[in-house]
């Protein structure tokens, strides 16, 4: 073996160390780090959305040991030296299939396997969570609790019994739609055709409920999301979105839901989608390619996050706020927030902007633990 490789072998083992201790020494530096970092200490983040195992489909042919989480992982977002450092103690784990997939169950299906084939292959890292329970007990062990979200109505083909096997394996929410209008729900990204939800949509919500599977509602229209409060008993989550007054496109969350939030219980996980968080990045995309040629494209960065988060806390309050970074699902990033190890700098700025040790960790876990508590208890009533 030559010299060069042993040398490029010994970084890549060291990568991890070498995280760990830039990591303690950015915490020496700076005081709001430090705080940060006890913050996510006792408060492990629990993200609503992450890609990786479209990663491994797409970019891997379905081949975890092309996409070792123990080694870094320069093409994907999503590692554990990088999970450490960020401070994610739980992870809900997308198993995303496009909308127009002919075959969106046998392919939900193949996603759903490679979590359990991820927890199979790390169990000493990962542990699947199916209750909120689960999440603190998994915690406590210093594994990262593993939770799986189907990100698409279209992943159970109109189908109680699917949605109900798919609950059977595992899956704890499922997002309405994605970028494609069902027979039964608008999406937003599309004209809207049924206007809401039809009988069998509302039909769908009400199972959901009584299994105890979380209401997704990024992704759907605002119709869908007034049509979807009125149904569920249960909290409803938006398991990657922000807020549409702050950043104008359809994916994001208007002020009129928003102020519904208390009254159900449920939470937006904040995204660090570019468009999604800078109005600037939005309006830009929107321009023509000579536009383009002629002008550099601008960057959201944290700060631009942290205005999502401060207005959905004006508008529907801190108790319902998360996080869910859409890493490995996404190719232009944030600045500050390009991979999963990045989530302190976000603390930093929303403790620069005044939020409390108490705000931070409704943030970071403790919102989105009600909300699943709620629907388990809603579960429980049926």
């Amino acid at each position: 073996m030559s010299k060069v490789l042993l040398a490029l072998l010994a970084v890549a083992c060291m990568a991890p160390l070498l995280m760990m201790t830039m990591a303690v020494e950015a915490q020496a530096a700076d005081p709001l780090m430090a705080r940060a970092m006890r913050l996510l200490k006792d408060a492990p983040i629990i993200d609503g959305h992450n890609d990786y195992p479209w990663a491994v489909r797409e970019k891997g042919k379905m081949d975890l040991d092309l996409f070792d989480m123990r080694k870094p992982q320069p093409l994907l977002m999503t590692d554990f030296a990088r999970l450490r450092a960020g401070g994610v103690g739980a992870q809900f784990w997308s198993v995303y299939v496009p909308g127009d997939d002919k075959k969106a169950v046998t392919t939900t299906l193949e996603q759903i396997d490679i979590v359990h084939r991820m927890m199979a292959k790390y169990p000493d890292q990962l542990e699947l969570a199916l209750t909120a329970d689960d999440i603190v007990r998994i915690q406590k062990t210093g594994k990262i609790a593993s939770l799986i979200g189907m990100e698409g109505g279209h992943s159970i083909d109109s189908s109680v019994g699917v949605l109900r096997d798919m609950y059977r394996l595992g899956a704890r929410y499922m997002t309405l739609t994605h970028n494609v209008n069902l027979p039964w729900v608008d999406a937003a990204a599309e004209a809207p055709v049924v206007h809401g939800l039809t009988p069998l949509g509302e039909d769908i919500l009400r199972e959901m409920n009584r299994l105890g599977m979380l209401i997704d509602l990024s992704h759907v229209s605002p119709e869908v999301m007034q049509a979807a409060l009125k149904v569920s008993k249960a909290p409803v989550m938006f398991s990657h979105s922000n807020a549409r007054a702050v950043s104008d496109v359809g994916r994001n969350v208007p002020d009129a839901i928003l102020q519904q939030l208390p009254k159900n219980g449920g939470l937006v996980m904040v995204t660090f989608v570019p468009s999604f968080s800078s109005q600037t990045v939005a309006d830009y995309n929107k321009k023509d390619d000579a536009f383009k040629k002629a002008n550099p494209a601008p960057r959201a960065t944290i700060a631009d996050v942290a205005n999502h988060i401060d207005h959905i806390k004006k508008i529907a309050g801190i108790d319902h706020i998360g996080l869910g970074g859409d890493f490995d699902g996404i190719e232009d990033v944030v600045l500050g927030l390009e991979d999963t190890s990045k989530y302190p700098g976000l603390i930093v700025e929303l403790l620069k902007r005044g939020y409390s040790d108490s705000d931070i960790k409704k943030i970071t876990r403790e919102n989105i633990l009600r909300v699943l508590r709620g629907a388990e208890a809603v579960a429980r009533m049926k």
